[in-house]
């Protein structure tokens, strides 16, 4: 019986370990560069994992207002250069729990954006800008070109999948006696 509630408690401290082990082992946002908005009653430190933005870069975004997020909640809005606008719940960040955040997240177009939050907490309600946000050109090749270039090796098999099967399908001459 003993050995038993023995093997149990092993068993379960090796799948918890097994499962926390992953957790863990995820690093945490690395912030390089801050901007600061004022959002009503609230100012909101706004971080970026890499810097300077280029279009179609992944990267973490981070958004910590003034004593933290228990107690608040809100939106933010991005605006792309082109009007285009993509509205979201500011939700915690899955690496930087204190914070709400974007991870590994790319902007898909270069010029000038804007993030507009909204938030309400027990200050009130506040709404601010980090206008003028810069992201710059693409890194790398154009996207089609780089399409074209890993897509070539698929082309190719496929000529040669093709090829082969026409040398060996051809008709064989029947042999008559």
């Amino acid at each position: 019986m003993i050995r038993r509630f023995g093997a149990t408690v092993a068993a379960i401290a090796v799948v918890l370990g097994l499962t926390t082990m992953p957790a863990a082992a995820v690093p945490a946002v690395k912030v390089v560069h801050t901007e600061k908005v004022q959002a009503g009653p609230y100012t909101i430190l706004v971080g970026f994992s890499v810097w300077p933005i280029r279009a179609q870069q992944s990267l973490d975004f981070t958004f910590l207002p003034d004593g933290g997020i228990a107690d608040k909640h809100g939106t933010l809005t991005r605006i792309e250069p082109n009007g285009d606008v993509l509205e979201s719940k500011l939700s915690r960040h899955p690496r930087a729990r204190d914070k709400w955040g974007l991870d590994i997240e790319a902007l898909r177009a270069e010029g000038n954006w804007t993030f507009r939050f909204a938030v309400d907490g027990p200050q009130g309600q506040g709404v601010g800008e980090l206008k003028n946000l810069a992201v710059l050109k693409q890194p790398g090749p154009p996207m089609s070109l780089s399409w074209a270039i890993g897509a070539l090796p698929f082309f190719l098999f496929i000529a040669a999948v093709v090829l082969a099967w026409r040398r060996t399908s051809r008709t064989k001459p029947v042999l008559t006696s």
